[in-house]
């Protein structure tokens, strides 16, 4: 969910940059470590990252056509699943997976 709040982030802000600062004040969950967030998000080719330009010492980020390619399918993608879960599992079993998968994604 991290990830997937950067990448909205960049997106609103497209096709100009954003700062890590930027980036921080606006996350949903405010004790992101946004440098590593950003790097893993680098590696997958979905953003990039320059010097400034203004001040050599901070760091723009920029969304990839690829970024925004996988931000339009989860677009489209993601409302399906949520409605087919709802659909499929009780409240609680809805609460159950959410813990899960908490527990799995803080391990990357």
């Amino acid at each position: 969910m991290q990830q997937y709040n950067i990448l909205r982030i960049l997106r609103g802000q497209y096709p100009k940059a954003a700062n890590i600062n930027t980036l921080k004040e606006r996350m949903l969950d405010k004790m992101s470590d946004v440098s590593r967030l950003v790097e893993r998000l680098r590696k997958a080719g979905l953003i990039e990252r320059k010097s400034s330009e203004v001040d050599r010492r901070a760091v723009d980020v920029q969304i990839t056509a690829k970024g925004l390619a996988l931000l339009e399918t989860m677009d489209v993608d993601l409302p399906d699943l949520e409605d087919s879960l709802k659909l499929s599992l009780s409240e609680d079993e809805i609460l159950q997976l959410n813990g899960l998968l908490d527990k799995v994604l803080t391990r990357y």
